[in-house]
Formats: C-alpha cells, sequence, structure tokens
C-alpha cells in the first residue's frame, strides 16, 4: 500500500486557565483549565488525503536543535498558523543558569532551514491570526524575520489587525486558479477578521476582502517551493462561520495540492 503523503502543522493551541475568581484581598481561586486544539476542524478536512502531525507553539519552542529540519525532511507540506516568529529563534536552554557555560553557544536558524527546504521544492501555507504576519500589536514579527522575503506579501510594521463583528466575506479574482476552482464562493460566510498584508510583485492574490480589497489569498513561489497565504484565521474566533462553510474541505485539500513537495 502506498505511504500516505505528512503534513506538519504548527500552531492552533491553546492553554486556557480560568475563570478567576478573587474573594478575598489574600488570595484567588481559579475554577478551570483546558488544553485546546483550535486546528482540529482544518486537521479534519485534511485527514482524507494526508496524514498531520500537530505541534503546539510551546513545543515548537522546547524543540531541540535539528528536529525540526529532520520532521521537515520526511514532509510534503508545512502549516505555520498563529505562531509568533520568535517561537522559532529561541530555546529554553538560553535561559537556564544550571546548564549556561562559559562557551559560545548558537544553534541552526529554524527559519533559514524552513527557507532552504521550500527553496529545495517545500510547500508553505501561513495562515492568519492574533500571532501571524504581524499580528496584535505587531509583536509576532514576521515582517522584520529573516523569513520575510520568502513570503509573497509584504507585512506592516505595526499591528494588522482588521475586525468586525458584522464579518467580512470573500471576492474571487482568479477563479479558474487551483486553489479556488469549483469552491462555493457564494456560499462563503463572514470571517470577523483578517491580517492586513500588501502582495510584493511576485504574490498573486486569488481572493480579496470584498468590503476592503484586501488580499485573502496569495499564492507565490520561493526557489522550487511554492507558498499560500490565508490572511484569516482557519479556526475560531475569526474563522468560526468558515469552518461551517460547505466548501472547507476542498479548500484546504486544493490548497495543500497545489502547495505539496512533488515528490
Amino acid at each position: 500500500m502506498k505511504q500516505r503523503d505528512h503534513l506538519l502543522y504548527l500552531g492552533d493551541w491553546v492553554f486556557s486557565v480560568g475563570p478567576l475568581f478573587i474573594e478575598t484581598p489574600f488570595g484567588t481561586e481559579t475554577k478551570d483549565a483546558d488544553l485546546h486544539f483550535y486546528g482540529r476542524r482544518l486537521v479534519k478536512a485534511i485527514d482524507p488525503v494526508m496524514d498531520v502531525t500537530s505541534m503546539a507553539n510551546w513545543e515548537l519552542y522546547r524543540m531541540q536543535p535539528g528536529r525540526l529540519e529532520e520532521i521537515l525532511e520526511t514532509s510534503v507540506g508545512l502549516i505555520i498558523s498563529d505562531v509568533e516568529a520568535k517561537c522559532f529563534h529561541l530555546f529554553p536552554s538560553f535561559f537556564d543558569r544550571a546548564l549556561r557555560k562559559d562557551t559560545v553557544v548558537t544553534f541552526p536558524d529554524r527559519l533559514t532551514s524552513i527557507k532552504s527546504w521550500i527553496e529545495n521544492g517545500g510547500g508553505l501555507m501561513m495562515l492568519g491570526g492574533w500571532l501571524s504576519f504581524s499580528g496584535a500589536l505587531g509583536k509576532s514579527g514576521w515582517g522584520r524575520s529573516s523569513f520575510s522575503n520568502a513570503l509573497p506579501v509584504q507585512c506592516m510594521a505595526t499591528e494588522d489587525l482588521v475586525e468586525s463583528s458584522a464579518g467580512f466575506t470573500a471576492e474571487v479574482l482568479v477563479p479558474d486558479h487551483p486553489v479556488v476552482k469549483g469552491l462555493s464562493w457564494e456560499t462563503f460566510p463572514p470571517i470577523f477578521g483578517y491580517n492586513e498584508v500588501t502582495e510584493k510583485p511576485e504574490g498573486e492574490v486569488l481572493v480579496r476582502v470584498k468590503e476592503t480589497g484586501h488580499p485573502l489569498v496569495v499564492v507565490g513561489t520561493y526557489g522550487k517551493g511554492r507558498v499560500l497565504t490565508y490572511m484569516s484565521d482557519p479556526a475560531p474566533h475569526w474563522g468560526i462561520n468558515f469552518e461551517l462553510w460547505d466548501s472547507y474541505d476542498a479548500f484546504w485539500q486544493q490548497s495543500l495540492n497545489w502547495i505539496k513537495k512533488q515528490s
């Protein structure tokens, strides 16, 4: 039996604590805690076409140097969703005084490794959220990272969140592109927000936000590889309605088929 393709999915996990009760000036009480994977619906959409390994931001941060590169070597695609660029740059042992020695320490730049992997044919999907592109308060840092030149979009220098409780809809500009072709865009549900970016000359805007004209789906190439950026969230809260779209599964399957590394 033919071995299924493998995809690495970074991000969209959250550990929530609360609610928090303050009943006295001398103490607090926490009544709940929960570990939740927001990307569960996206994985369900992908599962028919490839296997998925999902990883939380804190797992990426603690990953031993070189391990990410090993996983990518067996993967045809990579999703980065709601992950700050600094998660790729820092490593916990840098801050452990017990392990610190009087020697110079470096380890391979993970973002440079990912760029090299894409350049050699790998496929990336970068998805939106409060920790994507520039993100909330501009702290996501992708526009100032060494990775920015691999993206088909230019990140803003400041916070890029555009939000509305009334929602935003989609307008297709290139209906015959394999990523968007044949999908029911007329039923695309309102999304509650997105990251504002500008397309680069080498990027192709397939879908834009109808109400503002901002790019929503932009594709491009980097070396031999392909990159797709979706500027909204595949999951709640921005994507809580998006998950109900009747073309949700097909959109992600077509997107992955377009970006995936060819064997």
